[in-house]
């Protein structure tokens, strides 16, 4: 029966998130103490300290919970890497990212795209750009290559600022000797 209870919390807050933080977090509430090491809900948990409290270490400490009692689950690294690269953990979040890519079932591409970002955060523009291509290689979503096309463009923009044009000013400033 608890079990029961539980993952009718769990769906019920899974449901709920994000549109409902009220209902989230009271049904999290309940689905943890039936099962304080349920991975779902912990990462659920991290996700709303995270993504809407922006209490990173607190959304950690969610996710590394999670990851003790069951370090095979793919949902969880995506959300713990964006939330170490928000935390400016960039360290932690490149370990973590070598990791996940060694766990089975992980989003590849999307891990992929997290470490395009990292290197980004870095200021590796070209490697960033390479990881990002080959995100895109392995994706198997319109959306997500559309995404990443356009990480890649934003990328583009800062390894070749567009330069100013001087043309028109070298023109006026003739046309003002002249005079």
């Amino acid at each position: 029966m608890e079990n029961n209870l539980h993952n009718s919390y769990l769906l019920q807050a899974m449901d709920a998130y994000p549109y409902n933080l009220e209902e989230t977090l009271e049904a999290l509430n309940y689905a943890l103490s039936y099962n304080e090491k349920d991975v779902h809900a912990l990462c659920l948990m991290g996700r709303v300290y995270a993504e809407q409290l922006n209490e990173y270490e607190i959304a950690k400490q969610y996710f590394a919970e999670a990851m003790t009692h069951k370090l095979e689950t793919p949902k969880i690294y995506s959300h713990y890497v964006q939330t170490l690269l928000w935390n400016d953990d960039l360290e932690a979040a490149q370990n973590l990212l070598d990791f996940a890519m060694t766990v089975k079932g992980v989003d590849k591409a999307l891990m992929h795209l997290l470490h395009g970002v990292l290197l980004e955060k870095q200021a590796e523009y070209k490697a960033a750009k390479k990881v990002l291509k080959a995100a895109n290689k392995m994706a198997t979503n319109n959306n997500f290559i559309s995404y990443v096309k356009s990480e890649i463009s934003r990328i583009d923009n800062k390894i070749k600022p567009k330069k100013k044009k001087r043309k028109k000013k070298k023109k006026s400033n003739k046309k003002r000797k002249e005079k």
